[in-house]
């Protein structure tokens, strides 16, 4: 039995990926016998099954998440705890872990859930220059970090961050689905997320804007919560192509989620980054096929048989979503089902956690790694 603390900002925002798979992943490691503590700001849901601890922030400056009696928190806890995971980068949580497990036995695990990525440190760059010398050395004496993908993993290696990394996927939950799909209604394209500029909707009303005439059966529906505004500006967007068979709609959770998911006949995520991509996950478990840019780490949706990795542009994707639109139904469902399948095999959050677990009795421990964890 291991002792560990996730710390994180915040799980407030339920569309985003880390909300659900850090309580998820807090929840497979307490059922492997852990004892597991969840430190987060402001407020979070408790389901019993392992400890929760939240904490008051600052009002200002409030993006950063100052919040002492976090700090003081952690330092305590960590006198007694085993592990402590930090994820994400960027506020002063991810900072308090780092300074808490100080000439403390204490092993400081870190996950920074794509925020290395290039197209990541662009955005928001007063923050990053505002924290990054207090980000560094927390990021650099980290004890293991923890990669979802590859490439997330080479960025961290770019950087000069020579910590082992173990390169663990998130994980994912597989519904039970209904064949919501009807013979007599409209065809339908999906696109679910927070509707951010990293999520390329721009470069998809752009293709779509040449699509749209000639696929008469087909209508596009971009689902998820407001990001900043933005919605509106693709809503303007819209308009101004003249875009007759697209639906903005709000945010989606729960079954509902499954429902809207289950119901499409093809996903598109235009990207520019992601470090896992969990409406991805999401979309093949409810079995639909799906079309991702080279932005997020989806290359077996080639290997599996279930959709198409491609570039980032407007002809790649005109192209793709062209030829994906013209097959048949047949065809379409049953690429989702070896989406689905490989979604069971692979993604299940029990060999996650199990994963994430060996990972910390390594680090504790020592001998030979895990066959997932890399050192340099």
């Amino acid at each position: 039995m291991i002792a560990s603390m996730h710390v994180v900002p915040s799980i407030l925002e339920e569309a985003a990926g880390p909300s659900y798979a850090i309580p998820r992943l807090c929840r497979v490691l307490s059922a492997l016998g852990d004892t597991v503590k969840l430190h987060c700001l402001d407020t979070a849901q408790a389901d019993g099954s392992f400890d929760v601890c939240t904490y008051p922030r600052w009002e200002f400056p409030k993006r950063l998440g100052v919040s002492p009696q976090m700090f003081h928190a952690l330092q305590a806890a960590a006198d007694s705890a085993e592990i402590m995971h930090n994820h994400s980068l960027w506020m002063m949580p991810n900072i308090y872990s780092g300074w808490a497990t100080r000439s403390k036995k204490c092993r400081l695990v870190t996950s920074p859930h794509g925020t290395l990525a290039p197209w990541a440190w662009a955005r928001s760059r007063w923050v990053k220059r505002l924290i990054w010398p207090l980000q560094k050395e927390v990021l650099f004496r980290a004890d293991c970090l923890h990669a979802t993908a590859e490439a997330e993993l080479q960025h961290m290696r770019q950087m000069g961050l020579r910590a082992p990394v173990a390169l663990i996927p998130f994980g994912i939950d597989i519904p039970v689905i209904c064949e919501n799909k009807r013979n007599d209604r409209l065809r339908e394209l999906l696109f679910f997320g927070r509707i951010h500029p990293t999520k390329g909707v721009d470069l998809l009303l752009q293709v779509w804007s040449r699509l749209e005439k000639n696929n008469a059966m087909w209508r596009l529906r971009i689902v998820g919560p407001d990001n900043g505004g933005y919605l509106k500006q693709m809503e303007r967007l819209a308009t101004e192509l003249r875009l007759t068979r697209v639906s903005f709609e709000g945010p989606v959770y729960g079954d509902a989620k499954y429902h809207l998911l289950s119901s499409a006949d093809l996903y598109v995520l235009p990207t520019h980054t992601e470090n896992f991509g969990f409406t991805v996950a999401e979309a093949l478990a409810c079995g639909v096929p799906a079309i991702v840019t080279t932005g997020a780490p989806w290359s077996g949706l080639v290997t599996n048989k279930c959709g198409w990795w491609i570039s980032r542009d407007e002809q790649s994707l005109y192209i793709t979503l062209q030829e994906a639109m013209l097959l048949p139904d047949v065809e379409l469902r049953a690429m989702g089902m070896n989406g689905r399948d490989w979604m069971q095999r692979d993604f299940s959050w029990e060999e996650i956690g199990r994963r994430m677990h060996l990972t910390y009795e390594w680090l504790l421990g020592g001998g030979t790694p895990p066959g997932w964890v890399e050192t340099v």
